[in-house]
């Protein structure tokens, strides 16, 4: 018996640490059902007021999923098409959308919601007719047994339910509140079923997954007569990312100007929330922590999760979690910009120490991603200290530092881009 309980052992230990296969489609459809799923279940608490309702940010954050979808994919609410620069930009804009609502309650609250219920209730009837109109989709589906066959059922209900869900946005006296709650909850578990099907599906064709991993990219279609804007480009899923994370910045220290001078009203809970949620997508879908880069193991995914829960949770229920969310997030920028400038000058360090016998030669790019990485780890190290202990810092100063952060990671992001384009040309 104790010989089979160790083989047992043995067999589970290496479930957390192995290495996850989630792909990005897989993670943010994940992502959406936690949000519906939450969103759901604190409706029961908000309609009899044992909670209070942030619905700007709510919307908001719905706004930031779909531009990340946009920009990282090419998937709009209204079917796939080819990620452009042009697509990224509309996809840009709509998170900006998204993320002012949030960050500035009352200001854009009946617009966000008039989008979003668009959104849902155009894009839904789109996605559910192209889905049995196409010849790729459901006419080919049907033709395959298994998981293949049972797409076909979670789309159309997602469609379906997404439909359901624009009316109800667009006309919420047609239904309850508990009645929503039950419908949203419904509506989580299609995402979680379609979630469920893509990934089997790709782990049966695992080719069908190479769009989110970047290998499709090297065959960028150059087709004539089109303008650069219109093209499709050559983009990571971290170099997307880091552009959101960087609008957000940028935007929020632009916010925060008027802010400090009384003229706006700012809700901290909606830049946590967006926040934590963007930092779960780097972790489950690429193995990128505030605190450096890792395995993307299934733990990793599981505190990826945790991150989502805490930051859906903040847009949605305001005050619920503030402080919590506050320390967290000055930890994580303080002890991540500590680790990564470790990282980045030991190793200088120990050569000065031991030189080698025949120095290495840096290319001039490198140096210049290695001074805003620098410039950037100390930005985020003030960004976390004014978190923890909020006016150490004054308004306009903090201000001005995340306008800086946020221009310094457009900076990286063409340093990237340039590094991207000499290393295809050197075929590394």
């Amino acid at each position: 018996m104790m010989g089979t309980s160790n083989k047992s052992i043995e067999k589970r230990q290496p479930v957390l640490s192995g290495e996850s296969d989630l792909t990005l489609e897989v993670v943010i459809l994940i992502i959406f059902g936690i949000f519906m799923l939450l969103f759901g279940i604190f409706l029961f608490q908000i309609h009899t007021g044992a909670l209070p309702y942030a619905p700007d940010s709510t919307y908001g954050l719905f706004l930031l999923l779909v531009a990340i979808q946009m920009i990282t994919m090419g998937k709009t609410p209204f079917g796939d098409l080819q990620r452009s620069w042009f697509l990224i930009l509309i996809g840009i804009c709509v998170a900006i959308v998204g993320m002012a609502a949030s960050f500035i309650p009352g200001y854009l609250s009946f617009q966000v919601k008039e989008i979003v219920g668009f959104i849902l209730l155009a894009g839904g009837a789109a996605l559910l007719l192209q889905l049995f109109v196409r010849e790729d989709k459901a006419r080919t589906w049907k033709q395959y047994p298994g998981v293949i066959r049972q797409l076909i059922l979670a789309c159309g209900l997602v469609y379906a339910i997404s439909c359901i869900c624009g009316l109800i946005t667009l006309a919420p006296g047609i239904t309850t509140d508990y009645q929503t709650a039950v419908i949203l909850i419904l509506y989580s578990m299609s995402f979680f079923y379609i979630a469920f099907c893509i990934q089997r599906v790709k782990r049966q064709d695992p080719l069908t997954g190479q769009t989110d991993s970047g290998a499709q990219e090297e065959q960028v279609q150059q087709a004539e007569g089109f303008k650069k804007i219109f093209k499709e480009v050559t983009l990571s899923i971290s170099v997307g990312v880091v552009l959101l994370v960087a609008t957000l910045l940028t935007l929020l220290g632009i916010l925060l100007i008027p802010v400090n001078l009384g003229l706006l009203p700012f809700s901290q809970d909606g830049l946590l929330g967006m926040l934590l949620v963007i930092f779960s997508i780097q972790m489950m879908a690429l193995g990128e922590t505030p605190l450096g880069p890792y395995k993307r193991s299934w733990f990793l995914i599981i505190i990826g999760i945790i991150f989502a829960t805490l930051g859906i949770s903040a847009c949605i229920v305001p005050g619920l979690l503030t402080s919590l969310l506050q320390v967290l997030v000055g930890l994580l920028n303080i002890i991540g910009g500590v680790i990564l400038l470790f990282m980045r000058f030991y190793p200088i360090l120990q050569a000065k120490r031991n030189p080698p016998e025949q120095p290495a030669i840096s290319h001039p790019l490198l140096l210049k991603m290695g001074i805003t990485q620098t410039i950037l780890n100390f930005v985020s190290i003030a960004f976390g200290i004014s978190m923890l202990i909020p006016g150490i810092i004054p308004g306009i100063i903090n201000a001005n530092i995340i306008i800086v952060n946020g221009l310094l990671l457009f900076v990286l992001t063409s340093f990237i881009l340039k590094a991207e384009v000499i290393a295809r040309e050197l075929q590394i």
